[in-house]
């Protein structure tokens, strides 16, 4: 499993692109807001989390998804959405489903979530409340595909070749963002009796306990939780294995 998952979130976004200009004067003070670049600083996951109540941090992102019940009233949010995106210079991820909105917001110059993203999150959770539309976050979830190897350098190739996408920051990467990141594992030695491949599910932090609940329930068993709340090892019956994950405890 992998230590720090919002880095190999970025890959999948094409990293961090710092373009903030520099102070004007070396004792001027600074923004606490800003970076020593000039960027927007990144905040800390925990108050991201807690500044966009709403919505749901995972893999570096702040994630919203929110029924709409129709084709035609996701349409008109998400061009509400697109309008107040355009007027902040500040565009998020948008998914538009029969009945469903999705939306994803971060700050690539920055490398994760900061206060510019705090305040579009707002004025679209403004954008809600007008349309009397209520989000789902426990329908939230991010998927990554991890695969362990030996020789990283010899298979990494060929899942590129396969799903024809990129390699970024050694992750196979969908450039539209529409399919999951592949990344790879290291493996000191082979391991009989377990899988190679498995799924990375990161979920809001307040949802991983009830999807836990549902894999077991549905015949999976815990391998491990040894690392929680940062993420939890399952089996299905076979041994077919998947991590449950959140933000929390991050190193």
């Amino acid at each position: 499993m992998r230590e720090v998952r919002d880095a190999r979130a970025l890959a999948m976004r094409g990293g961090p692109d710092a373009r903030g200009a520099g102070c004007a004067g070396a004792r001027m003070r600074r923004d606490p807001t800003m970076s020593e670049d000039g960027a927007m600083a990144k905040l800390a996951a925990h108050i991201a989390s807690e500044a966009a109540p709403g919505w749901r941090l995972a893999l570096g992102r702040l994630h919203l998804r929110v029924p709409t019940r129709n084709f035609a009233t996701g349409l008109e949010l998400v061009n509400a959405i697109g309008a107040l995106a355009q007027e902040a210079d500040h565009h998020p991820d948008v998914n538009l489903r029969y009945g469903s909105v999705h939306v994803a917001l971060s700050s690539h110059d920055a490398g994760g979530i900061t206060e510019r993203d705090i305040a579009l999150a707002a004025q679209i959770d403004d954008l809600l409340a007008q349309r009397g539309l209520t989000p789902a976050p426990a329908a939230v979830a991010v998927v990554e595909i991890a695969i362990d190897a030996l020789d990283i350098e010899r298979i990494r190739p060929f899942w590129a070749a396969v799903l024809g996408w990129p390699v970024r920051d050694g992750n196979v990467v969908d450039p539209a963002t529409a399919g999951p990141l592949v990344w790879f594992q290291q493996m000191d030695a082979a391991r009989p009796g377990r899988g190679r491949i498995h799924l990375d599910v990161t979920v809001a932090h307040d949802e991983a306990d009830a999807r836990i609940a549902a894999a077991l329930a549905a015949g999976g068993r815990l391998v491990s939780d040894a690392r929680a709340p940062a993420f939890w090892v399952l089996a299905d019956p076979e041994g077919n294995e998947a991590c449950i994950c959140t933000w929390q405890n991050r190193g």
